[in-house]
């Protein structure tokens, strides 16, 4: 093994072309399964959230209206945003390892608690605390992601990671049947228990997560060579066990690297908004738009079915399995052609379909011309293209910065984009639905569609061609930079 005399002394290094250069193996779906599982929890979690809302608006149980159900859900965001710009501040700066065990201990410590709500400010602070979590898990998790999975799977790895979101949703969606059946638990016992069962199994994780090892990428930037070359060995010994070959020698040109422990707020601000200026509006665009789409639909979807369909409150999840069903399957079967086809040409035709889908299914709803089935069906097949689109806006987010800042580029456009395009939305539909009217709240869907569109133009006009490319390719690391 290489010598390095100083934390502090430029040096060269394949570590990067050497981990892209690597076969699938069973360490990457170690990886994908560790990292990735938390989507599925979260789904499980926030689908039971949405699907409870109808239940806590009974009298006997919290007696919350709709306008409370939508800030409720805006606490939860509002945490997310704060949370994801603490732990992606600090994710760059102490490491990934580190911070995806810290984010998940706070998700998980929220999600227990919001079990044991008893009023509408208690169960607010702790969805604010259980969003914080998982806001630090976005930045964590993508950024650990990327620069441990391949550049020719990258695409398709972290489209299928944030769709298995919707797996848990599925289950969670499942799982009222159970807990929201008055014949098997009472109504002011049922939801609690979806809550607290969500934060114990998601303790299994956090054991999967001791054999992820630290990103090299971050170590070489950090001043840790060595730990960076020691951990890139364990690395291809474990892949070379599982494949039963001997790798191939990288062909790439090593980097130079001029080791930094941390980098200041300066640097930042000068890398995302001069050198990279047009890449932060694209990932500002994509982001707010797929924010305000997803969050003004699914954290008021029970409301929409209770308010204008008459489903029952504890009916209410069954509805999401289909939806879910649909958000997973877009990934997952559209995932390989952002690989392929292409980063551009898959970003934008998902965002101007969804689009288009969603003013018809408006036009349809404000004129009655639907039932809870046939929007149930009609959300289904927008969200199949929405679902690949909004895993991709993160997918960019994620790949066109320098590894250096990468994740708090995440946790920046992720926290800025929820604001502007998230928090709002479900306050705003939970007003718009509380009203009563069919047009208020297809003008409400119109102007989702219309965020869409423009994100959908943007992307086709000056989206990065990221496709099989090296992360480094993409954006030289700044420490590489004279």
């Amino acid at each position: 093994m290489t010598a390095y005399p100083s934390s502090s002394t430029p040096f060269q290094t394949l570590i990067p072309a050497r981990l892209d250069r690597l076969p699938w193996s069973g360490f990457h779906w170690l990886v994908v399964t560790a990292l990735g599982i938390t989507w599925t929890l979260d789904g499980l979690e926030v689908t039971l959230s949405g699907a409870v809302s109808g239940v806590l608006q009974d009298p006997n149980v919290m007696n919350f209206s709709p306008a409370q159900i939508g800030s409720i859900a805006s606490a939860y965001l509002l945490g997310a945003v704060l949370g994801s710009l603490l732990f992606g501040y600090l994710t760059d700066r102490w490491g990934r390892k580190k911070l995806f065990f810290l984010t998940l201990g706070v998700y998980l410590l929220g999600t227990l608690l919001t079990a044991f709500s008893w009023n509408l400010l208690s169960f607010a602070f702790f969805r604010f605390l259980t969003g914080s979590g998982i806001g630090g898990e976005y930045a964590a998790i993508s950024s650990a992601i990327d620069e441990l999975i391949p550049a020719p799977f990258r695409g398709r790895v972290n489209l299928l990671v944030n769709g298995s979101y919707w797996l848990g949703a599925g289950l969670g969606s499942l799982s009222t049947l159970l807990i929201l059946d008055p014949q098997f638990l009472p109504a002011k016992i049922g939801w609690r228990v979806g809550f607290g069962t969500g934060a114990v199994v998601g303790l299994f994780i956090l054991l999967l997560r001791r054999h992820i090892p630290e990103s090299p990428r971050w170590l070489m930037t950090h001043g840790d060579p060595s730990d960076a070359e020691a951990v890139m060995h364990e690395i291809e010994s474990r892949v070379e066990a599982t494949s039963d070959k001997k790798l191939s020698e990288p062909a790439n040109r090593p980097l130079t690297i001029h080791p930094r422990k941390s980098f200041g707020f300066g640097v930042v601000a000068k890398t995302m908004m001069q050198k990279y200026r047009g890449r932060s509006v694209l990932s500002l665009t994509l982001i707010t738009s797929q924010a305000f789409l997803y969050n003004a639909v699914f954290f008021t979807y029970a409301l929409i079915l209770t308010r204008f369909y008459n489903v029952p409150g504890g009916r209410t999840g069954i509805y999401l399995l289909p939806f879910a069903v649909g958000n997973f399957l877009g990934p997952l079967l559209l995932g390989r052609f952002f690989d392929t086809i292409g980063r551009r040409e898959m970003i934008s035709a998902t965002y101007a379909i969804s689009a288009v889908l969603l003013t018809g299914t408006g036009w349809a709803f404000a004129r009655g011309y639907l039932s809870a089935n046939t929007q149930t069906l009609l959300w289904t097949i927008i969200f199949f293209f929405a679902s690949a689109a909004a895993s991709a806006a993160y997918l960019t987010v994620s790949e066109i910065f320098p590894l250096e800042i990468r994740a708090l580029a995440i946790a920046f456009f992720f926290s800025l984009g929820t604001a502007l395009g998230g928090i709002v939305a479900p306050w705003l539909f939970g007003a718009l639905i509380g009203s009563g009217s069919r047009e208020k709240v297809f003008y409400g869907y119109l102007f989702a569609a219309i965020l869409m569109l423009v994100a959908a133009v943007i992307e086709a006009a000056i989206g990065v061609k990221a496709e099989r490319a090296s992360l480094e390719d993409l954006a030289i690391p700044i420490s590489s930079e004279a």
